[in-house]
């Protein structure tokens, strides 16, 4: 956050106008049109930077501005500041039609680096980024100038690549690999020596520099790296320091090319190791092509930062920048193996050792990660059993620091892009899945979109029913992680007594009634077995997390998960499958976390995905007929989940036909129809005195049209439902249902009774429309949605019907 007088600046810069913007840079043009801009010409330019900055539209200036901007930055006699200014105001003005800056002949390198990023900044221009490359490796290739730097002329480079990697020819690629090479390796082990600043206190001899150091105030006694540490640094350091910042880039940008694929070639694998290890013992290394000499010298740098990163830092800032580089160092050499596999096999050896080393400090975390990306790379290549390496990583880590935000995004963003590579490799990955459920449920939403990529690599035939549960769940897990992390601090500790119930949940955690509980929603691997019925009152007693910010959006994230679920086992799903499926569907609608609105979405998604599962295997509504009987003949389904009790009564008047499955029976088809009538009659049962309870007017009609439907297949009921039918207009006209009904909920179910009754006034036509061939029922013509009827349905309502308004009565 900025201070007040910050945020006030910005508001000031934000809110010039043309006209005031176009005056201040007339007066800065005065001031830098002096024989010699001072101290008040860098204010005025620190001002117009903040003005043409701090707005996310462009700032025009006008072109007498932009060229005189341009002569103070070429200007030898401008003072460094100046330059600075200058190049940064072009720089937020980019792109500028007035430009006429050229690298060409700066031969300062200072300079040439502030020309270049003006240049650079232009947009998608390839012949200046070609120019400014080349211009680059040309300095970089010659012999400075006495008092001439190439460090800063190496992030210009890093640019180009970044922008046009093509933009740098075979030869030019080469020079800048060769110089690489030199400056990894051969850089000075001496620190550099101060410069005197000129004061009446300097002194005016030189002291001797001594040696670098160790990040643990050893002497170096090996080559320098980005871990030797010094008061002052060397020309050849600063250059070691920036070409290993940049080594990665470069080597997936030109360190591959013009070479044989890993098992191509004359030369099978181990006359490339053994010419390998010929070449990296040898001392005639500078007769290797640039290329092949760059990664000899890199993969060296890479093994002493390993080395040295097994040092313990004097400093907490020197223990950060050993992290870092370790996971830079490992990263490197798994692009070196890709390149060329005669390094896999020392390689491995050397991030085998250090995995043993580092696996039990969780502060090493992330270095984990580009250390099994390694061996899902090569670990088959190098005959390496990696999966201790995957089981640590999958099951440790997650349940440690699922909490850590960017460790979570880091490790999912992990998973996601192996994906395939560990589904071929381990099965470990696939057995984790509960541990990787702990980073979205505390870190969501900001982890929904890879998930959304990861999830379809988790799901198969032996684990979707257990990630069904899981899913649905997902809000207690994140309420249960919370009660764990407050349950290791120290302050809030919880006693323990076994034969007392606990009253909050961090007494719960470690209480016998509970623990197990507690367990299974936080175990490490996947349970394929049933969750345990003691979840349901660890539910209840988690509820008074529901509320948390954090539990709630965790909920936000499982509808979105819950489709996509049901999408991916649509690819794959049997019978079997999407029977055990329908069965949790209907079990776990009411076992779900109290959170209204989690619910009431949880519900509208099972009921969509329940219509899906029936048109893919329309033969459950046989198979499971005593579930559905018992679900559809509860009368409180329809008030605590109206969503699923619509439906599945839906498919019951749908899919309990001969033309789904042959086994279906008159027999099944009275047993559907006398539970469904005794729900409506229950439903539009009128008792005196006694109030009359809100049914969504939606589960009404449904259930008249499943009825009407069965009966148009079972014709002996079709009496019965007709008089059912004719007896709506005296319920809906009772003064407690007009009461709790509004006239045009009261009118779409008269409309519903009436268009049904007067189909059923024909049997074959009724049958016709509800119980079609095979053929036709996958026509367009008998397509459905939810409760709507068939357009021919309301053809014969409109021939049958013999007057208008007409309405049973």
């Amino acid at each position: 956050m900025f201070s007040a007088a910050a945020e006030s600046f910005l508001r000031q810069a934000r809110e010039a106008q043309p006209e005031e913007l176009q005056r201040f840079a007339a007066r800065v043009a005065a001031q830098l049109q002096g024989p010699e801009p001072g101290p008040e010409a860098a204010a005025c330019l620190q001002r117009l930077h903040l003005v043409v900055a701090a707005s996310k539209y462009p700032r025009r200036l006008d072109g007498e501005i932009a060229g005189l901007l341009q002569k103070v930055l070429c200007s030898s006699k401008c003072p460094e500041q100046i330059q600075l200014l200058c190049a940064a105001i072009l720089r937020e003005m980019s792109p500028c039609n007035d430009l006429s800056l050229s690298c060409d002949n700066i031969q300062d390198t200072k300079l040439l680096s502030l020309v270049s990023s003006v240049l650079l900044a232009q947009g998608d221009k390839k012949a200046e980024v070609a120019a400014v490359g080349q211009r680059i490796v040309k300095v970089l290739e010659g012999r400075l100038p006495e008092g001439q730097s190439s460090r800063y002329l190496l992030p210009v480079l890093s640019n180009v690549i970044s922008l046009s990697p093509e933009a740098l020819t075979e030869e030019q690629t080469n020079v800048v690999s060769k110089k690489m090479a030199d400056w990894l390796r051969y850089a000075s082990i001496q620190q550099g020596v101060a410069q005197p600043s000129g004061g009446f206190f300097s002194n005016p001899r030189t002291r001797q520099p001594g040696p670098v150091t160790e990040v643990d105030g050893a002497i170096a006694t090996d080559f320098f790296t980005v871990l030797s540490l010094g008061q002052y640094y060397t020309e050849d350091q600063w250059l070691n320091m920036q070409a290993f910042s940049m080594l990665r880039k470069w080597l997936l940008c030109y360190g591959g090319k013009g070479l044989n694929a890993p098992n191509s070639g004359n030369r099978s694998e181990m006359d490339e190791s053994v010419m390998s290890m010929v070449s990296t013992t040898s001392t005639s290394s500078h007769l290797l092509p640039p290329k092949e000499r760059l990664r000899e010298k890199a993969f060296e740098y890479c093994q002493r930062l390993i080395e040295q990163s097994n040092r313990q830092a004097l400093k907490k800032a020197d223990g950060d920048l050993q992290k870092a580089c370790l996971i830079e160092a490992v990263t490197i050499m798994d692009i070196i193996c890709k390149q060329d596999s005669s390094y896999v096999y020392r390689a491995a050896a050397f991030l085998k050792v250090l995995h043993s080393r580092i696996s039990g400090d969780a502060t090493y975390a992330r270095a984990l990660l580009p250390i099994a990306q390694f061996f899902l790379n090569h670990g088959e290549m190098a005959a390496v059993d990696s999966d201790a390496i995957y089981k640590h990583l999958l099951t440790d880590i997650p349940a440690q620091l699922f909490h850590n935000a960017s460790l979570a995004f880091e490790f999912v963003l992990f998973c996601k892009e192996n994906s395939q590579l560990f589904a071929e490799t381990s099965s470990v990955f696939r057995q984790s899945f509960p541990n990787l459920f702990k980073f979205l449920a505390w870190n969501s939403p900001p982890l929904i979109s890879e998930f959304v990529d990861l999830l379809p690599f988790l799901l198969d035939a032996g684990t979707a029913i257990e990630i069904f549960h899981l899913l649905l769940d997902l809000p207690c897990l994140t309420a249960a992680l919370d009660v764990q992390m407050r349950s290791t601090s120290a302050s809030e500790r919880a006693s323990c007594d076994p034969a007392v119930k606990p009253a909050t949940c961090l007494e719960a955690f470690r209480h016998p009634l509970y623990k197990s509980a507690f367990q299974y929603l936080l175990r490490i691997e996947s349970a394929p077995e049933d969750p345990p019925e003691r979840l349901i009152p660890l539910r209840q007693l988690l509820g008074s997390l529901a509320s948390s910010p954090r539990v709630v959006q965790c909920a936000d994230t499982v509808p979105v998960l819950l489709e996509l679920f049901f999408s991916v086992v649509a690819e794959f799903a049997d019978g079997p499958l999407i029977n055990q499926l329908v069965v949790l569907l209907l079990q776990r609608s009411d076992q779900l976390y109290e959170i209204p609105a989690f619910k009431d979405d949880v519900h509208r998604v099972l009921s969509s995905q329940l219509v899906m599962l029936c048109k893919l295997h329309p033969a459950l509504i046989v198979e499971l007929s005593k579930e559905l009987l018992e679900f559809s003949g509860t009368v409180s389904n329809i008030q605590n989940k109206e969503a699923v009790f619509t439906h599945v009564v839906w498919a019951i008047g749908e899919y309990m036909s001969v033309s789904y499955d042959k086994r279906c029976t008159v027999e099944q088809i009275n047993r559907f129809f006398e539970t469904l009538e005794a729900v409506l009659f229950e439903v539009t049962q009128v008792r005196p005195l006694a109030s009359i309870p809100s049914y969504a007017p939606r589960a009404i009609t449904v259930l008249m049209t499943a009825l009407t439907k069965l009966a148009a297949r079972s014709q002996d009921l079709i009496p019965r439902v007709s008089l059912f039918l004719s007896k709506m207009r005296t319920f809906l006209q009772s003064p407690a249902v007009t009461s709790v009904y509004c006239e045009e909920d009261r009118e779409e179910i008269l409309t519903r009774a009436t268009e049904l009754m007067n189909l059923l006034k024909m049997p074959s036509v009724a049958q016709f429309v509800f119980t079609p061939s095979v053929d036709a029922a996958r026509s367009r013509f008998q397509k459905e949605v939810n409760d709507t009827l068939p357009s021919a349905l309301r053809i014969v309502t409109r021939l049958l019907e013999p007057a208008p308004g007409f309405v049973p009565g």
